[in-house]
């Protein structure tokens, strides 16, 4: 059921929504965008959203410049633009006992690879994965150098580095490649705190209620679940949409990494995702990676009829 509020302006209100190029935000997302001229699955009322896609750390770097009214960003990134943007209680990708894999060209052990100062392909410097291998192996015990996602897992099997951090389908296929897993971070981090690790987040400008009347962000955020509703009750259609930014992957495996990452957690972060997300920045803030979180109060949708 539709629950929006009435229109109270005239003309389509325009909200540009970004997210990173992989297979489950694009099945999220969907149903809310105008593709091939035909309108929306979802009636989205007075709003027209628009899709942007860039890879998370382009969008983290983004969001320090608060143009976008909608964006995913690294949970890692948001106490550097919780003054511009809140987040949303729908939307996030959260790893429950799995998440980005730290891996390497030869086996090796945690420890091993702490006490060699390894030179380690990052996606990125504002991103939660890098803040997760940073809060296991130490801060200071390596080099990480930022590289594009998708680039990671061919550079760490050519010999460029002594191992890398794979997000994304990467999860998924860095075996192929003849690569070894050193560490699930996802496993450690459910290990470490009983938490799933936070990784993705949707963020919206705190603004858009001055901007186009009270009740906006409750009125948009509540979109934003029911397009994730819609996404699932249509699972199919969903995944067929998602396959362009499957990179290769088969139809069964792009599924299967949607099912990881498209969860009750992303519809909700209810109870046990709230406290994961405020445990993660406490424990990234206090080894100095992020800057302090703040109160963390996500925009929730309004209540179902």
């Amino acid at each position: 059921m539709n629950t929006m509020m009435n229109a109270t302006t005239s003309e389509p209100i325009e909200l540009r929504l970004a997210h990173s190029p992989d297979p489950d935000d694009a099945f999220m997302w969907w149903p809310l965008f105008s593709l091939d001229g035909a309108p929306p699955a979802l009636e989205t009322g007075r709003y027209r959203f628009t899709p942007i896609t860039d890879d998370i750390q382009s969008l983290n770097e983004r969001a320090l410049t608060g143009d976008l009214e909608i964006t995913a960003i690294s949970c890692a990134q948001y106490p550097q633009v919780k003054s511009t943007y809140a987040l949303t209680a729908c939307g996030s990708s959260m790893g429950d006992e799995y998440g980005p894999k730290l891996v390497a060209p030869k086996m090796c052990t945690i420890d091993e690879l702490r006490t060699s100062r390894p030179r380690i392909a990052i996606p990125g410097r504002h991103t939660s994965a890098f803040a997760t291998a940073s809060l296991l192996l130490g801060p200071d015990s390596f080099e990480g150098v930022s590289v594009p996602f998708d680039e990671i897992i061919d550079r760490v099997a050519d010999g460029g580095f002594d191992a890398g951090i794979v997000i994304h389908e990467g999860q998924l296929t860095f075996a192929d490649a003849g690569l070894h897993l050193v560490v699930d971070l996802g496993a450690w981090w459910t290990a470490e705190t009983g938490l799933p690790l936070p990784l993705g987040a949707n963020v919206i400008r705190r603004d858009l209620d001055a901007r186009y009347g009270d009740g906006t962000l409750i009125e948009v955020t509540t979109v934003l679940r029911e397009s994730i509703d819609h996404a699932l009750a249509n699972r199919a259609a969903s995944v067929r949409y998602a396959m362009q930014f499957a990179r290769g992957m088969t139809e069964e495996l792009a599924d299967t990494f949607v099912e990881l990452y498209v969860n009750r957690l992303t519809l909700d972060y209810g109870e046990r995702g709230l406290e994961a997300v405020r445990t993660f920045l406490a424990r990234t803030a206090a080894a100095g990676l992020t800057d302090e979180p703040g109160a963390i109060e996500p925009i929730m949708p309004a209540l179902r009829a």
